[in-house]
């Protein structure tokens, strides 16, 4: 077997939601570089499988005024939309080829977290994810003004309701301590006070659901948030203050390394090195927010490039990944719904976190969580039995991506060759062999020529259970 080259892979297990054998042969170290480039300009690159498979999923771009329109005049269910969404976020994750973009889009929702599916969001979160998605790689800036004066996000965090009279703090709050500075940036509760009445007058049209600034609902007199100061005289003025703000926050120091740290725990260590997130602050704050000179330092960087084995996957990276090591293929419909529940059964169903915080990454996410749920999909998946419908490989043309080497003649050669196509790497010689006799003979076994059927199946699920798949 030809060795891969380390690097290539640690790129695009961090970049990506997996390597597949396609993306294995295509990123050679010679065109790494020309791929990450081409992975920071999404909009770049044709994806027309991913998108055909999105077209079974209507409303992923409709406007939230044609969602609404769609289920009154054509008694469309009201959560159609959101159901499709959750689909179509998996599908992406598995099988589009925008894979960092991807990545990013699930770093954002999960910072900028809109719980789906709620009733709050019906009309809106699908409208959501595609303002999220079209800024995860633009300034944070930008990101920040839009999720902020989202229908989605005011209906989610109370802003659509909050009054000059009666001033709502809920988003005010969380604007500062999840979205923006954090608590360490030592802010009071007078701070989460004037941070909400600067956010009255952000509202909710009644009837189309669109965004819609109302002058009469903003509070008026002086505000004061860390070291913003403003007069705040008038309601009309309201908007763009709300907008001066935003960008306030976005640029300020505390913010800048709240992203830098972020960005780092996802790609780099559960507990990056601090002269790295204080380098990768400073980046975002010489680019103005924009996020892409900070991921190019950050894959660049020594730090990065010695953090192999220093993080885990998270319960649906862990699914999806072994999904793109099999090459699994989409399937009919009732392929990628089972991949939901899949999914949603080890414990992390797209967009389902119950609170505005998102789910934890990292050190922080509780591993035990859906375990079982995990291990019985990687039989499932290993076997093609679970889900039904999605189109999966035989164990002889799996055997057949293996790179390189004959057809295994023994148990120890089979398991060598399945862990060089799952996991990209050779099993310690004990844990070969461990995986032998949980298999029913030694290492050194002859294959029968009906083995591959019985054997192939169990074999993959245990290499997929162990380290070798989870940390990466």
């Amino acid at each position: 077997m030809t060795p891969l080259d380390p690097g290539v892979l640690h790129l695009l297990r961090r970049a990506t939601f997996g390597p597949t054998p396609q993306l294995l042969r295509e990123v050679t170290p010679e065109r790494v570089g020309v791929w990450l480039e081409e992975q920071l300009a999404p909009d770049e690159i044709p994806d027309p499988e991913c998108d055909a498979l999105l077209r079974r999923y209507p409303g992923l771009d409709w406007p939230i005024s044609r969602v609404r329109a769609e289920v009154g005049v054509h008694a469309v269910p009201a959560g159609a939309v959101m159901d499709g969404l959750l689909r179509a976020s998996l599908a992406r994750a598995a099988w589009s080829r925008r894979q960092l973009l991807e990545v990013m889009a699930g770093l954002w929702s999960d910072h900028f977290n809109v719980t789906c599916p709620s009733d709050l969001v019906w009309d809106s979160r699908a409208d959501y994810d595609a303002t999220i998605r079209g800024l995860a790689l633009g300034r944070f800036t930008d990101l920040l003004v839009a999720v902020t004066t989202h229908p989605a996000m005011l209906r989610y965090l109370d802003g659509a309701s909050s009054t000059a009279d009666h001033p709502n703090e809920n988003h005010g709050r969380e604007l500062l301590e999840l979205h923006t500075v954090g608590v360490e940036a030592g802010y009071t509760e007078e701070d989460v006070l004037a941070s909400a009445r600067i956010l009255t007058g952000l509202s909710v049209d009644p009837g189309s659901g669109e965004f819609v600034y109302r002058p009469d609902l903003h509070w008026t007199g002086p505000v004061r948030v860390l070291g913003y100061r403003r007069p705040n005289p008038t309601g009309d003025a309201g908007y763009d203050l709300a907008g001066d703000y935003l960008g306030w926050l976005a640029r300020h120091p505390a913010t800048a390394r709240r992203v830098a740290r972020r960005l780092a725990v996802r790609f780099v260590a559960d507990e990056p090195p601090d002269a790295l997130v204080g380098e990768l602050a400073e980046v975002y704050l010489d680019a103005d927010t924009a996020l892409v000179p900070v991921l190019r330092r950050l894959f660049a960087s020594p730090e990065f490039a010695g953090s192999a084995g220093r993080k885990t996957r998270r319960p649906l990276e862990d699914l999806i990944a072994a999904v793109r090591a099999l090459d699994v293929q989409p399937g009919g419909p009732e392929g990628v719904d089972g991949l939901y529940w899949l999914v949603a059964n080890a414990g992390q169903a797209p967009f389902g976190h119950p609170r505005p915080d998102g789910y934890p990454d990292g050190a922080d996410w509780p591993f035990g969580v859906g375990l079982l749920a995990r291990w019985n999909a990687h039989l499932g998946l290993a076997g093609g039995w679970w889900p039904a419908g999605l189109g999966y490989r035989t164990p002889a043309e799996l055997l057949a991506g293996t790179p390189g080497g004959p057809a295994p003649a023994t148990c120890g050669d089979l398991v060598d060759a399945l862990a060089a196509r799952v996991v990209n790497r050779p099993l310690a010689t004990e844990h070969r062999d461990a995986v032998c006799t949980f298999l029913g003979g030694a290492p050194d076994k002859p294959l029968g020529s009906t083995d591959l059927d019985a054997l192939v199946p169990p074999a993959v699920a245990m290499i997929l259970d162990s380290p070798y798949h989870a940390v990466y």
